[in-house]
């Protein structure tokens, strides 16, 4: 079965991440990988609901996290018994399957515990001599074992211990044998042997044998019937019948009890450490209702994840979805700085220094030759105007304004009315839940050698509600910044019609002696012409940051 692989953006999902997502693994699916779906590492931001709501498309696959679950290497059928599976029957299911433990379930599937074959054939073979004559067993069991026929008596479902003896000498040295046994617990085991068979039954054994497919010899069934012996006729030698009668005894004198467990949707790293600390050979997994879900070995971690990503908008670990980098990655689509992890396998990896990831998408679906469907060529321009501000960003170039000309005419869409829209509908912070989530929206982190700060930014038509904010603004930021333990977060509010960012700021207050722009009041500064956080408010950052 092929893998499923998911094309999943970074952790705060903006407009150019989801749209890209979308929009590749609609590429991929045109191009016959049918196994391909798009994702989304966060809730998407008002801009992109707003942008999705318009344009009648579904959201992405919300994915909270990636990390290898136990479900993903399981065999989801296992092969299990019952307490009152006999002993023959189990040996055939080790044998059938190919199988090392049997995991023992009650009526309701839930597990009761383990049997090993290591175990179960050190527990059978490595007895004492007494204990190898006792067999425990239920009337009915022993019959099925034997491939046997009742002459006399019914069969019986309540478990026996019985001692087991094989009439094969003489009727003197025969009797000498069992002499201080319970008849009621002797199971006697004999062929076409007259002196045997009628000195069992004179004996009111409890039950008795016929080997070879004879018959009892003339006259003692009915004095079987009168002394309540119960006679059992099997087509097998005495030697097969006498190891099958122990084979009849049921998984529950073998089954261990204590036995390691593990639910499906517990990370893999945590059935690794079961397996390869705990000394079992196997884990149950069990379903959220107790039932037993699979068993899992040590084989199971070799088994492949059955999914794998494609980086879309990033390609640093630490902005994608938590689990990452335990996934395969197989191709990567961004236009931002490397920062990318080291992989085992050649891949495709493009980082164009373009304004919008989704210019890169548009750009194979034209080198592809394949036209996009009208509603994925909305999405993509919607991506490029989100991310280079109607084309006003200084991270514009030349092949951003090429795809929006190109992806308007199969949008049907005025690229100029349409990111008005897209920005007056969705601007500022009211379309926001909380302050926190308007900072959160887009709030990336960055490292200055030993500085970690975050930087977020919300696009703004006008100062005004900024304003009004601004000091509940200020304590947000302070708490973004201890909670994510960085030495500075930073919020840009852009102004996408007069082009002017006001940059709030919590930490490094040093940074008001060597920013480099007005300060128009403590903790806030005036970058006019700033609109990019990754071509001009990030390099600027570590260029002053460095100097501290």
């Amino acid at each position: 079965m092929d893998k499923q692989i998911y094309v999943v953006g970074h952790r705060n999902p903006d407009t150019d991440s989801v749209a890209s997502a979308l929009g590749y693994a609609a590429l991929k699916n045109r191009q016959g990988q049918k196994s391909v779906t798009a994702a989304m590492a966060g809730e998407p931001n008002p801009q992109t609901r707003y942008i999705l709501d318009r344009l009648g498309v579904e959201p992405p696959v919300y994915l909270a996290d990636v990390h290898p679950k136990v479900c993903h290497v399981l065999n989801r059928q296992p092969v299990t018994a019952s307490a009152v599976t006999p002993l023959r029957d189990a040996l055939g299911m080790f044998h059938t399957h190919g199988i090392r433990v049997l995991p023992v379930v009650d009526d309701a599937g839930a597990p009761l515990g383990l049997v090993s074959l290591l175990k179960l054939s050190e527990k059978y073979l490595l007895v004492d001599t007494g204990r190898k004559r006792g067999v425990d067993a239920s009337l009915s069991t022993l019959a099925a074992c034997l491939d046997g026929t009742f002459l006399t008596g019914t069969p019986s479902d309540g478990e026996e211990h019985l001692h087991l003896f094989i009439g094969a000498m003489l009727e003197e040295s025969f009797s000498s044998r069992i002499e201080g046994y319970d008849p009621s617990s002797l199971l006697i085991m004999t062929g076409d042997r007259r002196t045997i068979q009628q000195a069992a039954i004179e004996r009111g054994v409890r039950l008795l044998v016929v080997t070879g497919g004879f018959p009892l010899a003339d006259g003692l069934r009915e004095r079987a019937q009168e002394r309540g012996v119960t006679v059992i006729s099997t087509p097998h030698d005495t030697a097969t019948a006498a190891g099958l009668a122990r084979l009849s005894t049921p998984l529950s004198h073998f089954v261990d009890g204590k036995f390691e467990k593990i639910g499906v949707a517990e990370p893999l790293d945590h059935l690794r450490l079961k397996l390869l600390h705990s000394g079992e050979p196997a884990v149950i997994a069990v379903e959220e209702d107790g039932t037993i879900a699979g068993v899992a070995t040590k084989s199971s971690l070799l088994s492949p994840i059955p999914y794998a990503l494609i980086l879309v908008d990033h390609n640093e670990l630490g902005q994608s979805v938590p689990g990452a980098e335990t996934v395969e990655i197989l191709e990567v689509i961004d236009h931002h700085k490397l920062g990318n992890p080291p992989t085992n396998q050649p891949i495709t990896f493009m980082a164009a220094p373009v304004g919008s990831t989704c210019t890169v998408v548009a750009s194979l679906y034209r080198e592809g030759g394949i036209e996009p469907e009208q509603k994925i060529a909305a999405l993509l321009l919607a991506g490029i105007l989100s991310d280079t501000v109607i084309l006003k960003s200084p991270t514009t170039t030349r092949r951003d304004r090429e795809m929006v000309h190109w992806l308007e005419e199969r949008a049907g869409l005025d690229h100029v009315a349409f990111g008005k829209d897209i920005f007056s509908a969705c601007g500022g912070f009211s379309a926001h839940a909380t302050l926190e989530k308007a900072v959160r929206s887009d709030f990336k982190h960055f490292t200055a050698g030993d500085i970690l700060f975050g930087v977020g930014q919300v696009e703004v038509v006008g100062f005004d509600e900024f304003h009004e904010l601004k000091e509940t603004l200020r304590e947000t930021l302070k708490s973004v910044k201890e909670v994510d333990r960085l030495a500075m977060a930073g919020l840009m509010v852009t102004d996408i019609y007069s082009e002017t960012t006001l940059f709030l700021v919590e930490g490094k207050n040093e940074l008001a002696h060597i920013m480099g722009y007005p300060q128009v009041e403590p903790h806030l500064y005036e970058l006019k012409g700033v609109m990019s956080r990754k071509k001009q408010m990030v390099p600027h950052l570590l260029k002053v940051l460095g100097k501290i």
